[in-house]
């Protein structure tokens, strides 16, 4: 189980590493003026979301159900609880990603560079310090 334990990290490592970083190429492309970066930036958040992001995901939930069926804790812990909330907020963060780089593709961004600089942050940072936390202290 410390295999599926350290892959579980591995995968969740690079997982947020694309939560942070996609909006980062969202502010970067909300500035970009001429077509040839808009076309670039395109290509590089493809290539981000369905080549790194949802894999790792995909992985990173995965191992996590095999991690908490076979060690068989928190099923009825709060922590644990608190803990999938965190996860689905993940999740929902992914999607609207992916529903914004669709825009992006189609030329319908109605954003501008700032509210994806907040996006770069929220909820992304909160999650991770709030899982981090509940799955080492375990405080309820």
């Amino acid at each position: 189980m410390l295999w599926v334990k350290s892959f579980h990290i591995i995968f969740m490592v690079a997982w947020f590493a694309g939560l942070f970083y996609m909006p980062r190429l969202f502010v970067y492309h909300a500035q970009a003026e001429d077509t040839i970066s808009k076309e670039r930036f395109k290509i590089m958040e493809r290539k981000l979301y369905f080549g790194i992001m949802t894999p790792c995901m995909l992985i990173t939930l995965g191992l996590g159900l095999w991690l908490w069926g076979g060690y068989r804790i928190g099923f009825g812990s709060g922590w644990m609880h608190a803990k999938l909330f965190l996860v689905a907020v993940l999740v929902a963060q992914h999607v609207y990603l992916g529903k914004l780089m669709n825009d992006f593709k189609h030329d319908r961004n109605r954003h501008s560079h700032v509210f994806y600089r907040w996006l770069n942050e929220i909820p992304t940072l909160p999650a991770l310090i709030g899982i981090v936390i509940l799955v080492v202290v375990k405080p309820f």
